[in-house]
């Protein structure tokens, strides 16, 4: 009996999530290539070239200047502090005093501080100019805002669990003859369900590769599925994990909200970066971590505090560092960091399963098995859909004919 709950809980379970991991399974398998695509698409506004080999960038400060002149009534809160020798610079921009601009990414030369081209970020109607951010959107939210990010954050869960009810259901039955107990004649039996039959028919090699496909990869399918609780569905994924494991004060928690946010901060944002510099320098003497490069300078107002985050050596996040210091905006003072690893077990792990869905480590053989785990992912949705249909057919079948002995 408990078997064939398990059954029926796999069976619509995987009916109802098929359509969204199709979605998020292809889409996902193209984000691993976003940068690329992206500049593939809009090499004029992405790619640059130094005037010369001795050509410096401009400092990311003044560039911010540069964009806030040509958009004025509007306000950048992010600061990228990293961009690549041959990528332009991008900003945020945010609505100011004026109105919302109309388009909120803006691409700049950092070496010449001309502005390249800009878009509203996701918007398709402006054309293929927003075609990967758009694929971003549908893998993150189905292009449906909340709502979306909601509803996939559901399935996520779903997922997570079914991924235990899928590979509960391939480990074979209790033995009955003496002959076939023991873990050695276990693995025997459980053997096949890992293997693939090429030349049987339609319907049992898309049986195997629904199970065997389920069962090689099963730990990264785990570490998708609870990642994107994770993305998707932080009130669920706190709560388990601050049960699990011990965690840190989140970085947007160490301070209060204020009851009216704070547009501007009140040290200028040369002094910020200083101050930044400064603490982050007294945090890697304090806790013993080395600071690879720096990362970003974000402005929030609604708590009128600054999030400086660098990459050192407790990140394991290739591409962006999340060792992360928060200071208050008005007087420079310390409120706490947050350390990505080592610090706490619960953000070990969860700075793990987010890098390993970023495909943001190990380079490009790991970018491929991200690819790969995308396709899959939709494959598996697929072939669940096709064997509940032919068995639906087969079970119509059999209640016509006996419909027709009756009769």
């Amino acid at each position: 009996m408990l078997r064939r709950l398990i059954v029926l809980v796999h069976r619509y379970v995987g009916l109802t999530m098929a359509i969204f991991l199709v979605i998020a399974g292809l889409t996902g398998s193209l984000l691993v290539w976003f940068g690329e695509i992206d500049a593939a698409i809009n090499p004029g506004w992405l790619k640059v070239e130094a005037p010369t080999t001795e050509s410096r960038q401009i400092d990311p400060l003044t560039l911010r200047q540069i964009v806030l002149e040509r958009y004025p009534g509007t306000s950048i809160h992010y600061l990228s502090l990293n961009a690549p020798a041959d990528r332009a610079a991008v900003f945020w921009l945010q609505p100011g005093e004026g109105p919302p601009p109309a388009d909120d990414t803006v691409f700049v030369n950092p070496y010449s501080g001309e502005i390249l081209g800009s878009r509203h970020y996701g918007d398709i109607s402006q054309g293929l100019h927003n075609l990967a951010p758009f694929i971003y959107e549908l893998h993150r939210s189905l292009a449906l805002g909340k709502l979306g990010t909601l509803l996939l954050g559901i399935v996520a869960l779903l997922w997570t669990a079914d991924c235990f009810a899928g590979a509960w259901l391939t480990l074979p039955a209790a033995a009955r003859r003496p002959e076939t107990r023991g873990w050695r004649a276990w693995l025997q039996r459980w053997w096949p369900a890992w293997k693939l039959r090429w030349s049987a028919g339609n319907y049992k090699r898309n049986y195997d590769l629904h199970r065997a496909g389920g069962l090689w990869p099963w730990m990264l399918l785990f570490v998708f599925a609870w990642s994107s609780v994770a993305f998707n569905l932080p009130e669920v994924y706190v709560p388990v994990m601050d049960a699990l494991f011990e965690r840190q004060p989140e970085p947007r928690k160490l301070a209060p909200r204020l009851p009216q946010a704070q547009k501007q901060p009140g040290m200028a944002w040369p002094e910020a970066l200083a101050r930044a510099r400064q603490l982050v320098a007294e945090e890697s003497r304090q806790h013993g971590f080395s600071i690879h490069e720096e990362s970003s300078l974000r402005y929030d107002p609604r708590s009128a505090v600054f999030h400086y985050r660098v990459r050192s050596d407790l990140d394991v996040n290739e591409k962006r560092g999340n060792t992360t210091i928060v200071f208050a905006a008005n007087d420079g003072r310390l409120l706490g960091n947050y350390l990505p690893t080592g610090q706490a077990s619960g953000d070990t792990v969860t700075t793990w399963l987010l890098t390993l869905h970023l495909a943001h480590l190990w380079g490009l053989p790991y970018r491929i098995i991200v690819t790969l785990i995308g396709l899959l992912t939709a494959l598996l949705a697929i072939t669940g859909v096709y064997i509940w249909w032919k068995k639906r057919c087969a079970r119509m079948r059999k209640q016509s004919c006996l419909t027709t002995h009756n009769a």
